[in-house]
């Protein structure tokens, strides 16, 4: 079965679990504030890393990804275990957004401050929220909303 883990930190990646392989960046800009105006990645199954900044607080990036059924959808929310990203309160910290083929939609709750090294990039991340869940063919909708400036 195909997996998809989302990572918005310094980057929100898509790639298969049982894979340790590097991922292709994806740079979501200014324009990208729908799903719509994002990218579309075809196959959320590929790993990607969609990076994202914000320069101040309700600020939005998107982006869809497209799935077959029965994909796994694993998101998790990761930021830099820098400053000032690191320092920021739960209330600071960026809302991620899913929204199935069907419409229907969650928010990645963040219950965590787990370490986490990514050996490619050779950076410290804090995990901030994870879930695994069954994904339905077609497209889903990803939206990171700002609640402070940062690299996300």
């Amino acid at each position: 079965m195909r997996r998809l883990a989302i990572i918005a930190l310094a980057s929100v990646l898509l790639l298969p679990m049982e894979s340790a392989l590097a991922h292709q960046p994806v740079e979501l800009k200014a324009t990208d504030r729908t799903p719509a105006a994002g990218p579309l990645l075809v196959d959320g199954t590929i790993s990607f890393a969609v990076n994202l900044s914000f320069s101040k607080s309700k600020q939005v990036r998107a982006f869809r990804a497209g799935f077959a059924e029965g994909d796994k959808l694993a998101l998790q929310l990761l930021i830099y275990d820098e400053k000032p990203e690191k320092n920021l309160t739960k209330k600071k910290l960026p809302v991620l957004k899913v929204t199935s083929p069907s419409g229907e939609s969650f928010t990645l709750p963040i219950s965590e401050r787990t370490p986490f090294y990514e050996p490619w990039g050779g950076r410290n991340y804090l995990y901030l929220g994870r879930t695994t869940r069954v994904a339905e063919e077609g497209i889903y909708e990803f939206e990171i909303r700002s609640r402070a400036p940062g690299r996300f």
